[in-house]
């Protein structure tokens, strides 16, 4: 046994135990102590893949994440590997674990990862929108004033965004974010993902809401919603660049530099000002 422990992540299936990696399989069937999210489905999931899991199990949730993240710690520090397994993705993405992967990196544990699948790139990757850059917004507030206020927040966001939310929330949801976002944003509702169920629905987020209104989709749910079309900002007009350049200037900066700064500041070539001013 080393003098520091290790704390290692562990990527769940989302639903289907073949998505498991061996990685997944080895770690559990070797790990000192085994902190789940649900000591019920991990000893369900252990069986799906015919895993026997020698090591200590605890529950680790959010209801008492705060009380036994200490505990755990001790745990690493006194030379033990501990695994980190939720209920399906990786841990600390919307799951417990960001408290326990802190306190151990605070005492100098090695904290590694056996990656595998995720709710959030699975569902972006099958929405059919742009997923070069993206932004994940996990849960929304759940008070109906809380959602609106963070949605407005994001109306104007240009990356593709995914969020999670639960089924008796979303057709709520839906609806603000169609009237926040507007009726035509492209957007996606990805429900049961790798599982028996799985449904995929890709239509306008006005279109999505009244499906979800007539539907009552159940399971758990990921939205991935297009992001704000790109609006080119107004160009002012010559003698507010002109006014722009001047102040600058008589600050002490130079011409070409006044210039400079004035084009970026406006989305503008600096050839452009530089015509405006010397015209």
């Amino acid at each position: 046994m080393s003098e520091l422990g290790r704390l290692i992540l562990l990527g769940a299936p989302l639903g289907n135990p073949a998505d498991a990696s061996a990685r997944f399989r080895e770690v559990l069937a070797t790990a000192d102590v085994v902190a789940a999210e649900d000591t019920r489905r991990l000893a369900r999931l252990a069986r799906d893949l015919d895993v026997s899991v020698p090591g200590r199990i605890v529950s680790y949730f959010e209801g008492n994440e705060e009380r036994r993240t200490p505990e755990l710690a001790e745990v690493l520090t006194a030379g033990y590997t501990v695994a980190l397994v939720t209920d399906g993705g990786m841990p600390s993405v919307s799951d417990p674990g960001y408290r326990l992967v802190r306190a151990a990196l605070d005492v100098g544990v090695p904290v590694t990862a056996a990656p595998g699948p995720s709710a959030v790139t699975t569902a972006l990757a099958l929405s059919g929108l742009p997923s070069d850059r993206f932004c994940f917004e996990g849960f929304l507030p759940r008070s109906p004033g809380g959602r609106r206020s963070r949605l407005r927040a994001l109306a104007a966001e240009e990356r593709t965004l995914v969020f999670f939310e639960a089924p008796h929330r979303i057709a709520g949801a839906l609806a603000d974010l169609s009237a926040i976002f507007g009726a035509d944003r492209p957007a996606a509702l990805c429900r049961e993902l790798t599982k028996t169920y799985e449904e995929i629905v890709r239509r306008p987020l006005g279109e999505l809401a009244e499906w979800a209104a007539d539907g009552d989709p159940r399971g758990e749910i990921t939205v991935v919603v297009g992001g704000a079309p790109h609006t080119a900002p107004e160009r002012p007009d010559d003698d507010t660049l002109r006014a722009a350049v001047a102040a600058r200037e008589a600050a002490g900066m130079s011409r070409r530099d006044a210039i400079s700064e004035v084009a970026t500041d406006h989305g503008l070539r600096r050839r452009d000002v530089y015509t405006v001013v010397h015209s």
